[in-house]
């Protein structure tokens, strides 16, 4: 029987799967393990290299590119596991990093998801943007995370060593149980890309499951493989999804004031952009606001599922202020400055 199943999303990647692959074979595959690469309907040599070059793992192959969260809802109907791992293609792991995970699973049952530590694989001793020690969101719907707020990323220096309770995971290396991720109803294939692990674990928090760091497991993140930081598809995705996944999720006593506030905050950053210069990220918010606008109607039957099945209004790890007044006007540069963490 398979316990974990570890699934890898490939789209075009074979650089990337003969670079990292390895390392996950060789600290991964056990009894009871198995490592499955789900294809996105690849144009390159993908499916020839793993067929000749890792026949040890299982393949899962898709008929055309879905995505990031269409296509793990895909591939994941077709494992049978008690946990999966969507683990991202330009993951480095290390000796022994599964097993802090399953352990605490196994004796957490309150507990859905968990992450790894995430580092930078370009510099090992600091955090990776996309997770770090495990992520939380204001209340307006900024992420950040424990070792990373904003675009400051701290050096690892064990400071964030302790499990602890997050708001989400990150989808760059996300372990959680199948059965949660199904009666939740998986990643939303809709927001395509970006965003959509946070709007996963949110509907999780919500219903009383709990997300968790595990730093104990330490994985080394490329980062950025698909479309560079200041991409403007990257930044239209980030925004739509955001406000998509804020329309969802937020509590009814929140919504309007919310969405108010962030009309004037994203008005802010459109003007940032503007006053650098950057013309094609300041009319990707404006269009990301747009295509919030025209089809929002499509998500409300969620919103209601979603207010319907809450039993947690309350969540801590969504802070109750701003984290953009926190770094910008406080220059609260690292997450243990918070005022919401101190000790």
């Amino acid at each position: 029987m398979i316990k974990t199943s570890i699934v890898i999303l490939n789209w075009n990647g074979c650089d990337m799967l003969r670079t990292f692959l390895p390392s996950v074979i060789e600290f991964s595959l056990a009894d009871g393990v198995e490592v499955c690469v789900a294809d996105n309907g690849s144009t390159d040599n993908s499916m020839e290299i793993l067929r000749q070059e890792f026949p040890q793992i299982r393949l899962i192959l898709l008929d055309k590119n879905w995505g990031f969260a269409e296509g793990y809802n895909k591939a994941l109907q077709q494992v049978d596991a008690e946990y999966v791992v969507l683990l991202n293609s330009d993951v480095e792991v290390t000796a022994g990093w599964l097993n802090p995970l399953v352990q605490y699973m196994d004796t957490h049952l309150d507990v859905a998801a968990c992450q790894p530590k995430i580092l930078s694989y370009h510099n090992k001793g600091e955090f990776e943007y996309a997770g770090a020690a495990g992520g939380y969101i204001d209340k307006y719907g900024y992420p950040f995370c424990r070792g990373r707020i904003f675009g400051e990323v701290e050096k690892d220096e064990n400071q964030y060593d302790e499990i602890k309770s997050v708001f989400w995971a990150t989808g760059a290396a996300l372990f959680i149980r199948l059965a949660d991720y199904n009666e939740a109803g998986g990643l939303d294939g809709r927001f395509f890309a970006h965003m959509e692990e946070i709007d996963l674990c949110w509907r999780l928090k919500a219903r009383r499951r709990d997300i968790v760091c595990v730093p104990q497991s330490v994985v080394y993140h490329v980062g950025g493989g698909t479309l560079s930081k200041d991409n403007p598809r990257k930044t239209f995705l980030n925004f739509r999804n955001n406000l998509l996944m804020l329309y969802k999720n937020l509590p009814s006593d929140e919504l309007a004031d919310v969405m108010t506030a962030r009309g004037w905050l994203d008005r802010l950053a459109m003007m940032q952009y503007l006053l650098k210069g950057d013309i094609q990220n300041a009319k990707a918010i404006f269009r990301a606001r747009r295509e919030f606008h025209k089809i929002k109607g499509g998500f409300e039957s969620d919103r209601i599922d979603n207010m319907q099945k809450t039993s947690v209004i309350f969540i801590p790890e969504r802070i109750k202020n701003s984290i953009l007044w926190q770094f910008y006007a406080k220059s609260t540069r690292r997450f243990s400055q918070l005022s919401n963490f101190k000790q």
